[in-house]
């Protein structure tokens, strides 16, 4: 028995005017029907009052607590892992620190996609810079490839709070860098829903002369307090300490546990 496949050829499936120039009459047709194509408005009479309103209803509600601080010994980032939309609680264990390349971290606050795809996008960046000019690109420059990239999506939409740290020629650097373009350098950012507590902490207790362990327990400390106020931050509290040798991560410690830590049971 002989099968016909005819019917799976390519050419069994092109239409019979394959190839060949459309009539005047349908393109003209075509034309005047797309170019007089409307569509349907709101019923309302301020139209531009009306999309001003709806953007702010549809404005999600993100929680989150993230900082950063620089010392004589390098740079501390420590964050919260709880993703929230409003009062959902959509995980417990997002890793809110993206490691740009060996020596640069970011943190994420505001919309988790955004910040991911936008800090993972300055990593490709980073990296090209270094096989075009066979150095390290500086904190400055690459917080400020990230803010020119923002810079272009204005108005779009875009939710990022987000702090570029690290370690360069000139020593520990921090910038503080957000979805408006704003490019702030600093030595205390504090970052989210929750930062107010963070920044409590963390500005009672900072010293440019710390020890690494001092500054270790003052970013472990400052994030635990704000999970235990935000009602939008907890998980885990996730530690990275950047020396001129690179970032390494120090702790990921259960706020749970950490209660019990702060406050002994008696």
């Amino acid at each position: 028995m002989k099968l016909d496949f005819s019917s799976l050829e390519a050419t069994a499936l092109r239409p019979k005017n394959f190839g060949k120039a459309l009539p005047e009459q349908f393109m003209s047709e075509n034309a005047s029907g797309l170019a007089n194509a409307s569509f349907a408005l709101p019923a309302v009479t301020d139209l531009d009052r009306f999309q001003r309103q709806t953007v702010d209803l549809v404005q999600p509600s993100h929680g989150t607590t993230t900082l950063g601080f620089i010392y004589k010994g390098g740079v501390i980032i420590a964050v919260d892992s709880r993703a929230s939309m409003g009062p959902y609680i959509s995980s417990q264990t997002v890793k809110k620190v993206i490691e740009i390349n060996p020596h640069l971290l970011g943190t994420m606050a505001g919309g988790a996609a955004d910040c991911q795809f936008w800090q993972r996008n300055l990593g490709m960046q980073t990296r090209l810079y270094e096989l075009n000019n066979k150095k390290r690109i500086s904190v400055a420059g690459a917080s400020k490839l990230l803010a020119n990239t923002l810079f272009s999506y204005r108005g779009m939409g875009l939710s990022m709070g987000t702090m570029i740290g690290g370690w360069d020629e000139s020593g520990p650097s921090l910038y503080y860098v957000d979805s408006e373009a704003q490019r702030i350098k600093g030595e205390r950012f504090s970052v989210g829903s929750g930062s107010l507590f963070a920044y409590g902490v963390m500005d009672q207790g900072y010293s440019w002369d710390m020890t690494d362990e001092e500054a270790r327990e003052l970013g472990r400390k400052a994030i635990y307090h704000a999970t235990f106020r935000d009602a939008y931050s907890g998980g885990t509290v996730s530690v990275y300490h950047v020396t001129q040798d690179g970032w390494t991560k120090v702790s990921g410690d259960d706020v749970g546990e950490l209660h019990y830590h702060y406050y002994p049971a008696e």
